[in-house]
C-alpha cells in the first residue's frame, strides 16, 4: 500500500512539473504542438479506417462459355448449379467459401461477383472493378484457340483500365476445363495470349490518340510483351469447375482476402 501511495505522489509530482513546463512555453509552440498532435491522431484514425475497409471483393470475368458461373457456385456451395449456365446478369454473393465451412474459428466472408462475358454486358464490369481485391479472368482451355483473339482483346482492355492500373489490382488468368484431354495447358495459354496482346499493342499504338479508348499502355517499348511487364501482378492457374477442382482459384482468393 505504501508503494502505491509513493507512486501516486510521484505521478502527481510529474504532472505538476509538466503543467508548469507547458505554462512556460510560448503560445506559438503550444499551437504547433497541438497541430502536430491533431494531425497524428487523424492520420492514425485514417490508417485504421483504411485497414478496416480493405476490399473483400473478387471479380470473375472472361468470355461467355468459359464456366464462370459454375465456378461461382462451386465457391459458394460446392455445386455445379446443373452444369453449364450462361448468365445474362451478374451473379453476386457474400459468403464463406465452401471449402472453409468446415474450418474452426471465425472466417472472413468473400464477395464474389460473376460478371457476364457477353460484349453488351461488359460495361457492368466497370461498376465492380474499383472495389475489387482481385480479378479472375476465366479462359476456356478446351476451346481456347478459336477464342484466343477475342479473349486477349478483352484482357487487354481490363489490364489498361485506370481503375486496375492505379490500384494495381492482381489478376489471375484461370484456365478452366483443364480436366479434358484436349484442353490446353496454362503455360501454352499464357504464351499465346502474350503474343496476341503484343500484336494488339502494335495495332492500337498505330491508331490516333483520339480513337484510343484505353487509359494506359502495356509493356515495354521495343520488347516483346510479357505479363511480367504489367503494372499489376498477373498469374496463371488451372481449374475444372465441373469437377470441383478449384484449389488454385481458392488459393488466389485467400491470398488477397485473408480469412
Amino acid at each position: 500500500m505504501e508503494d502505491f501511495e509513493q507512486w501516486k505522489e510521484q505521478i502527481a509530482h510529474w504532472w505538476r512539473l509538466g503543467l508548469e513546463y507547458v505554462r512556460q512555453l510560448p503560445p506559438e509552440q503550444l499551437y504547433a504542438a497541438a497541430a502536430v498532435l491533431a494531425f497524428t491522431t487523424i492520420l492514425l484514425l485514417l490508417i485504421r479506417l483504411f485497414k478496416r475497409a480493405k476490399s473483400n471483393t473478387i471479380v470473375l470475368t472472361g468470355l461467355s462459355g468459359g464456366g464462370k458461373t459454375v465456378l461461382f457456385y462451386q465457391l459458394r456451395d460446392g455445386s455445379t448449379h446443373q452444369g453449364t449456365v450462361t448468365s445474362m446478369e451478374p451473379n453476386e454473393g457474400t459468403f464463406v467459401l465452401h471449402s472453409d465451412t468446415t474450418k474452426k474459428g471465425k472466417i472472413k466472408p468473400v464477395q464474389i461477383v460473376d460478371v457476364p462475358g457477353h460484349s453488351r454486358l461488359r460495361p457492368k464490369l466497370d461498376e465492380y472493378l474499383p472495389k475489387a481485391a482481385g480479378i479472375v479472368f476465366v479462359v476456356d482451355a478446351l476451346e481456347f484457340l478459336p477464342n484466343c483473339r477475342a479473349a486477349s482483346e478483352y484482357l487487354y482492355d481490363i489490364l489498361t483500365k485506370g481503375s486496375v492500373v492505379k490500384k494495381k489490382i492482381p489478376l489471375l488468368i484461370l484456365c478452366n476445363k483443364t480436366d479434358k484431354v484436349t484442353a490446353h495447358s496454362k503455360d501454352f495459354i499464357r504464351r499465346q495470349m502474350e503474343k496476341e496482346i503484343d500484336k494488339l499493342r502494335a495495332s492500337r499504338s498505330a491508331v490516333s490518340d483520339a480513337d484510343v479508348t484505353n487509359e494506359f499502355t502495356l509493356g515495354v517499348a521495343g520488347e516483346p510483351f510479357s505479363f511480367s511487364q504489367c503494372y499489376n501482378e498477373v498469374t496463371t492457374a488451372e481449374a475444372s469447375g465441373i469437377n470441383g477442382e478449384i484449389s488454385q482459384l481458392e488459393q488466389f482468393i485467400r491470398k488477397y482476402v485473408k480469412p
